[in-house]
């Protein structure tokens, strides 16, 4: 029997492939091409438009770095937007926190909800059904236009790239909306990209960002399935204090917010070498 491969072409010259069981689901919503995999190496895999979104096997590093380093940083967030991340592994990171309040989520595509639910539904767990989530099926960049103002105190962006349905997540406009509705102390983070083969992501957002917000920077986690090195997370906050925390505060915050046996890749100590950053990824920041 001839061994089936699915291949991801997000590159133009270069390109993974998964050797696959079984094609589990594969459908288009009225915005994008979905499908989930059963893969011999990383578990099941979620595919929009043909681009790896998420591994079982490898999930746990992007979502507790996306999660848990702007609300570790924030220290007292109680009321946190996720935009986008439909397969539930954010609000799940999120919800690990005892100090978070509410956790609104809006996926512009409740078929990538309702397949997550289905066919990941270790990657959310139990979020779904946690009182404390606001799950909106709807349009983040509207979300965010009418909101009101400092009513968030981190808002997490998990969106593809910026093409297609993510696109609209990475303008002037959506940046100058978040820094409207983020409290004082507010911080938003949002995936920037591989580097090493995106650098005008990070940069472009990064300058973008740096109109709206007076600290911009970022960190790096290392995901096994988005090749090409380290993924970098964005960061930008209205305050210096989220980007500057010592290690015995984020071990204490740690502490306070329930995480301590519950996390696979982020530390107290990883969170602040995160944001030591080589040379060529540091020089794409304003």
């Amino acid at each position: 029997m001839t061994a089936k491969w699915v291949s991801e072409e997000l590159y133009e010259g270069w390109r993974q492939q998964f050797r696959i069981r079984k094609e589990l689901v594969h459908t288009k919503s009225p915005f994008q091409d979905i499908m989930v995999c059963e893969s011999e190496e990383f578990g099941r895999v979620l595919f929009l438009d043909g681009v790896v979104q998420i591994t079982e096997k490898d999930e746990f590093v992007y979502q507790e770095m996306l999660s848990h380093v702007p609300l570790i940083a924030h220290g007292k967030a109680e009321n946190v937007l996720i935009v986008g991340a439909g397969d539930g592994g954010v609000l799940r990171r999120v919800l690990q926190h005892s100090t978070v309040k509410k956790a609104d989520m809006v996926e512009i595509d409740g078929e990538v909800i309702e397949i997550s639910k289905k066919y990941l539904p270790t990657i959310a767990g139990q979020a779904w059904s946690d009182p404390r989530a606001n799950v909106i099926v709807g349009d983040g960049v509207a979300h965010v236009k009418q909101a009101g103002n400092g009513v968030y105190d981190v808002i997490i962006v998990d969106s593809t790239d910026p093409i297609g349905v993510g696109e609209v997540l990475f303008t002037d406009e959506f940046y100058e909306n978040c820094a409207r509705i983020l409290s004082e102390y507010g911080l938003i983070v949002n995936q920037c990209g591989v580097p090493f083969l995106q650098a005008d992501e990070l940069r472009e957002t990064s300058q973008r960002r740096k109109k709206f917000f007076p600290y911009v920077s970022a960190y790096c986690a290392a995901v096994p399935t988005y090749i090409g090195g380290f993924m970098t997370l964005g960061v930008a906050s209205k305050n210096p204090a989220g980007l500057e925390v010592s290690l015995q505060t984020l071990k204490e915050r740690a502490n306070q917010a329930g995480l301590e046996g519950k996390t696979r890749y982020w530390t107290p100590a990883l969170h602040r070498a995160a944001f030591v950053l080589p040379p060529y990824i540091a020089e794409q920041l304003p």
